[in-house]
């Protein structure tokens, strides 16, 4: 069962959000990747490495960035840039492929269908290597709630994007990928419930009651049938 209502499901959460981001970028240097986090609370934090990892891809050349980190329930940003390295390139490739971007419990449920890894593939191979990319996302609260009562807090976004080179009145302003975020009011919930007994009684009833309702039709059918097929028969013998 589905329902909409305005609320913060996850009290317990300390008013934040887990993330969980794996990008690849094959043409930037591991050393030169790093993580950047900003909200309107004041938090600015640049080169997070808490729970991150990079791997080298392209024999060094290249890097794939894994992180898991929280963000506060407030609109904010995250980015992948260049801005925590000793020594900023000239010219950093920012292109990139997105393999995950989610938030919350990962929801592993049949029957629940939504955009919670909606950037899952995004691929920017072909852009502009110096443009800085902008994904816009809007964060849907989303609890599934099962038979036993259990709880599990996740989140479904939205996502528009735009890719641009930036200049200001000293040049051309380095290049990042930005994941800007705000939060909905509305919460999504799923909650699992078993069919009541007099759901399944009816169905039978209703069952049954078909059949014997098409089972008089055939037979009501082919007693016409029979009737007819009689007087030709004894239309010719006369």
């Amino acid at each position: 069962v589905n329902e909409l209502y305005v609320d913060d499901p996850d009290k317990d959460s300390g008013g934040k959000i887990e993330v969980n981001l794996n990008i690849s970028l094959p043409n930037l240097h591991c050393e030169l990747v790093g993580l950047d986090i900003q909200d309107e609370m004041g938090r600015h934090e640049v080169g997070h490495i808490d729970n991150s990892m990079k791997i080298p891809l392209n024999n060094g050349d290249g890097c794939r960035f894994e992180g898991h980190f929280s963000i506060n329930k407030v609109p904010g940003n995250f980015h992948v840039s260049t801005h925590s390295a000793t020594a900023q390139p000239q010219n950093p490739d920012m292109t990139h492929i997105i393999h995950k971007l989610s938030f919350g419990d990962k929801l592993q449920v049949h029957n629940v269908h939504g955009a919670f890894n909606a950037l899952e593939g995004a691929d920017k191979l072909s852009s502009n290597p110096l443009a800085s990319h902008d994904y816009i996302l809007k964060i849907v609260p989303t609890v599934y709630e099962d038979m036993g009562g259990k709880q599990r807090y996740s989140y479904q976004y939205t996502v528009a994007n735009k890719e641009y080179v930036a200049y200001s009145h000293t040049g051309r302003i380095i290049p990042a990928i930005w994941f800007r975020y705000d939060l909905s009011p509305i919460t999504v919930k799923y909650t699992e419930r078993r069919q009541p007994l007099y759901r399944f009684i009816t169905s039978i009833c209703a069952i049954i009651g078909g059949t014997f309702t098409v089972a008089g039709i055939l037979d009501s059918c082919i007693f016409t049938a029979s009737e007819a097929w009689k007087k030709i028969q004894l239309g010719k013998m006369q």
